[in-house]
């Protein structure tokens, strides 16, 4: 139940990704629901209409709602930079409170920067919600697995042409040199998949790429429950950027609890890097080390890391579809 790396949610509406883990796992159904407490009172997250009429008054709350509504579209999201620029006064102004609120400050402690530094494409991952629905995805299928994550994946690796070697660092044994790729030393002609570091797996040639990296604190208190979500945002108070109830996610209410207050720092080697730091300045580094791995036409790059972009699992699994749909004409 306990997740060691953070909260983890599955959620997809590509029915071949789900079907496809299906063959791996039992799930149980999970809405997941975030919160935040602003001014003294909890609400949504994201910033919902919810959000809206229990921070603000009545009749002011109202004529935000319409316009919204009218330009936007009910259970429609639009990013908060486009609700910053908004021709009328009063939507412009609950969009700087909301900016204040919700965005401003936990960027600052979960990115290291201001929301217009770390760029749109970040911040527009979780939108203003139109809408008076509080739940976290639209998704079609949202899932948790049911006997956790760490089975699901043990599950996967159970095949006998899958063997591993853990706490080993690959490049020991991998080398790129010249267009050729090298196992142990010797020429190695087969088909190397790759979802590690890319700026490592290239002996940080151009440099190192930029990361963030989360750490946590668990604790278990005897209480049924400790939150009102499995998830609050910690948006303004605290130096937390969230607190995760991890019995919320997959099973009834127990005689105890247990929680993670959540830390995000800048990476050093060694730690997890979690977060790959989408600013020009690593992108261009980043354009380099793909331009370089594209000369070796036998290595394929998968997920977060090397491709250096912020994925979930649906689509990381949906990468690995698509690239095994490549290789083998789609047999």
């Amino acid at each position: 139940i306990v997740q060691p790396y953070g909260p983890h949610v599955f959620h997809t509406e590509d029915k071949e990704v789900f079907d496809f883990l299906s063959r791996f796992t039992e799930w149980n159904k999970y809405k997941h629901r975030v919160s935040a407490v602003i001014k003294g009172k909890t609400v949504p997250i994201p910033f919902n209409l919810n959000s809206l009429f229990t921070l603000y008054p009545k009749d002011k709350a109202d004529r935000i709602k319409r316009i919204l509504i009218r330009e936007v579209g009910l259970d429609k999201r639009v990013p908060i930079f486009v609700l910053l620029t908004h021709f009328n006064d009063e939507v412009r102004e609950f969009a700087k409170f909301v900016y204040d609120n919700v965005y401003k400050k936990y960027t600052k402690k979960q990115w290291g920067m201001r929301p217009e530094d770390i760029g749109e494409s970040v911040i527009n991952r979780v939108p203003v919600y139109v809408s008076e629905r509080n739940d976290y995805y639209d998704d079609e299928f949202q899932v948790m697995p049911k006997k956790g994550f760490t089975e699901l994946i043990a599950n996967m690796l159970c095949h006998p042409k899958i063997r591993l070697k853990l706490g080993t660092d690959a490049t020991r044994y991998l080398a790129l040199y010249n267009g050729k790729i090298y196992w142990q030393g010797k020429e190695f002609n087969g088909d190397v998949f790759y979802t590690g570091k890319i700026d490592e797996l290239f002996r940080n040639k151009y440099g190192a790429l930029g990361y963030r990296t989360s750490f946590y604190k668990f604790k278990e208190y005897k209480l049924s429950s400790y939150q009102n979500t499995a998830v609050v945002n910690c948006t303004v108070h605290k130096r937390c950027t969230r607190i995760t109830e991890f019995t919320k996610f997959t099973s009834p209410p127990k005689k105890r609890t247990v929680i993670a207050r959540e830390y995000s720092k800048k990476y050093r080697r060694g730690d997890v890097a979690c977060f790959p730091v989408l600013i020009t300045k690593n992108l261009d580094v980043h354009e380099k080390y793909k331009k370089e791995a594209k000369a070796y036409p036998k290595l394929h790059l998968l997920g977060r890391l090397p491709t250096y972009k912020l994925m979930n699992m649906s689509q990381s699994v949906k990468e690995a579809f698509n690239l095994f749909n490549d290789l083998t004409d789609g047999e």
